[in-house]
């Protein structure tokens, strides 16, 4: 145990702050919690404040007392508020007071528990472990998201500096070429993953491919103009010289100085290299074939080919979509990957929606050429040829950057009340790039739900030019698909009069439905058993309390039981056959229950099954009982079961599992190979199934 005084140094990870003016609270405090965690204490509310300012990093739980000197419990809770400590350390309240005005208080404020005195060994152990896992366990998930969100702003950085290089060796085409490329892999890659399990990639290798394919054709940055350029067909030794641009490109990524171990230079080195490869190893530099071409590669050649084919050359002109696919699958320009063409096939229609908005002779794009040749020519302007050019420039690079990005970017004006989208954000959205009245148009209330917009703009409004920037997340229809969006704005004021005034906000839509998918998808991996797929015990615990919390009316039984004989069929039959019989009791747990049942493994051979019952439970109990012992490839499966009922109940969960669990002893001890309801006769015991386990286990060692 450490005390506060002498706390300089660095603490351990799994440190608790115990907080309590009474000494005696804390020392039994400690010694029931000191074999598991490193203890601090503070006597007052001011003291803890002090430790968490110089240590809120590494204190993994507070304990906290309410009425204290100097500053109270709330108090404490009010600063960690204010400081943001509350988001990352859980707060457990311990106080003799009981009114629901004090534990509703404590909840409003942030505490996630309640512990009342006089102090139960067990509870405290309990719930404070369970709370300390629970935040341990989000915060992994937090830290493995937030590098997922930090691996894709790094590429996208990186990739804005490798293009920085080779931009102004590429023509007005180049742009839209690495954008097609990029929207075509981008669409190819995430149906291949619908159709097939052979590559399994994730989200987020998808979306560093797509960036990746952008660089596929930099080695051209090596060969001669005049051959990159020709009008005409090439010379044997000219195509000779042209091929090389693939090993030069992967070359050109590997060199660059303390980039190897990057995925982005991965991906890209192996798409520049093998983007000419063919299926059946006719292809080039390495002549590999099949699956010894990496897929993305696969996926890259391919809408390398299409672009090629739809679009203008110095010495062809473009063919239609529809020629181009046809000549594709009809093995005119090389051999692909026959599910590549299912993807091609499937999806002809909306790769030519979604090509055909970034042509470059779309309406938008062709009325800005046409207006900036007037200008040149008319010379009524003041402006000179050199400063549109360069505005021209400007203008397509950003467009072309927004594209790559996938971000809509928008204005929003104030008064009168209005939204501009960005062009490409228009063509995505399928709105028009001015929207008057945005809370009645398709922006505010089909974009945007209504509610979602009122609140976004009521948050604008209540920014101030010391902070003016928000960011929210908002499930957002785009075209018919819900998904989820990160919205930044920055909020822009008028100062010039006395009292700024709120003018509008410049704004970003971002697409992190990946992200959240991803997260909630580890969330429902943290919260389940890997062997059995049932819920482990602390997601079970949490969902019970909450049943119980809500109860009403409502009658419910916990079934709590263990397999007498899983050590006999492991030695008489193999651990393999243990698992079987582990993962066959889970599935009739499943089989046998409702989809409204709670389910879980605790850990080993020890289960819980939390149900609703409305009239008799004992027919209920029986049945599943029997169901879960019936014989397993003639292997008699034994199960000691004890039964509480939460009818009239005024405890939690842990009294709940505690009536369960010592009626289960009463099986486990006697007959074995049954079950029992939970009677108050049980309670003068005082022992329970986990705790006799635990002494056996301890007597084990």
């Amino acid at each position: 145990m450490t005390n506060s005084s002498d706390n300089k140094s660095r603490l351990p990870k799994n440190t608790i702050l115990i907080v309590d003016d009474s000494e005696l609270n804390r020392s039994l405090l400690s010694d029931m919690l000191s074999e598991e965690f490193e203890i601090i204490e503070a006597e007052n509310g001011m003291e803890a404040v002090v430790i968490l300012q110089e240590h809120e990093l590494e204190i993994a739980l507070v304990l906290l007392d309410i009425v204290m000197p100097e500053m109270d419990g709330f108090d404490v809770l009010a600063m960690m508020n204010k400081k943001g400590w509350i988001d990352s350390i859980p707060v457990i309240m311990i106080s003799a007071e009981t009114g629901s005005t004090y534990i509703d208080r404590a909840y409003d404020l942030g505490a996630v528990d309640y512990i009342s005195r006089p102090f139960d060994e067990r509870t405290v152990q309990h719930r404070v472990m369970s709370n300390y896992m629970l935040a341990l366990k989000q915060k992994e998930m937090t830290d493995m998201l937030t590098t997922q969100i930090y691996n894709h702003e790094r590429d996208n950085r990186l990739m804005i500096e490798i293009l920085s290089h080779i931009v102004e060796f590429r023509n007005g085409e180049s742009g839209l070429h690495i954008l097609h490329v990029s929207t075509f892999t981008e669409m190819i890659l995430k149906h291949l993953l619908e159709i097939t399990d052979k590559y399994p990639l994730t989200p987020t290798e998808i979306r560093t491919i797509c960036t990746a394919s952008a660089l596929h054709d930099i080695g051209k940055m090596s060969v001669p103009e005049e051959i990159l350029n020709k009008p005409g067909r090439l010379t044997q030794e000219e195509f000779a010289i042209m091929k090389q641009h693939a090993a030069a490109g992967a070359k050109m990524l590997n060199d660059i100085p303390y980039r190897h171990n990057d995925i982005l230079i991965k991906f890209g080195s192996e798409i520049c290299r093998w983007h000419h490869e063919r299926y059946d190893g006719r292809g080039y530099p390495d002549g590999i074939k099949g699956d010894e071409i990496p897929i993305w590669a696969q996926v890259v050649a391919l809408a390398d080919v299409y672009d090629a084919l739809t679009s203008k050359r110095v010495y062809k002109d473009g063919f239609t979509h529809e020629k181009a696919v046809d000549m594709i699958m009809h093995g005119e320009c090389g051999a692909f990957n026959p599910l590549i063409l299912q993807c091609l096939q499937d999806l002809q229609e909306q790769l030519k929606k979604a090509l055909g908005v970034t042509s470059p002779t779309s309406s938008s794009e062709y009325d800005m050429r046409k207006n900036v040749e007037m200008m040149l020519k008319s010379g009524e302007t003041a402006v000179s040829d050199r400063t549109i050019r360069l505005l021209e420039h400007e203008r397509m690079k950003n467009n072309f950057y927004e594209r790559l990005s996938r971000e809509v970017l928008f204005e929003y004006v104030a008064s009168p009340e209005m939204i501009i989208l960005s062009e490409w954000g228009a063509e995505y959205l399928n709105l028009p790039e001015k929207i008057i009245n945005p809370r009645e148009s398709g922006f505010g209330n089909k974009v945007f739900s209504q509610e979602d917009f009122d609140k976004l703009i009521a948050k604008m409004q209540s920014t101030s030019p010391e902070r003016p920037v928000v960011e929210e997340k908002y499930l957002l229809n785009i075209n018919g698909e819900s998904k989820w969006n990160k919205v930044i704005v920055q909020t822009l004021w008028n100062s010039d009069e006395e009292q700024p005034h709120f003018d509008g906000a410049l704004g970003k839509l971002v697409d992190v439905n990946d992200e959240i998918e991803e997260m909630q998808q580890l969330e429902t991996r943290a919260d389940h058993d890997a062997s059995t797929g049932l819920l482990n015990h602390q997601a079970a615990k949490r969902r019970i309390s909450k049943q119980l919390a809500d109860a009403g009316e409502k009658k419910y039984a916990l079934l709590f039981f263990d397999l007498d004989n899983l050590k006999k069929a492991n030695d008489n039959h193999g651990h393999l056959f243990g698992d079987k019989l582990i993962k066959t009791v889970a599935d009739r747990m499943l089989q046998n229950t409702r989809s409204t049942d709670i389910c879980a493994r605790m850990g080993g051979d020890e289960f819980i099954i939390f149900m609703e019952y409305k009239h008799d439970p004992e027919m209920l109990v029986d049945r599943i009982f029997h169901c879960l012992t019936e014989p397993m490839d003639d292997f008699d499966v034994r199960v000691s079961m004890g039964v509480a009922l939460a009818d009239d109940f005024a405890g939690d969960y842990d009294d709940l599992f505690h009536m369960a669990d010592q009626a289960a002893y009463a099986v486990k001890y006697g007959s074995k190979n049954s079950y029992k309801f939970y009677d108050k006769q049980l309670s003068t015991t005082g022992k329970s199934l986990v705790e006799v386990q635990e002494q056996e286990e301890k007597g084990r060692r």
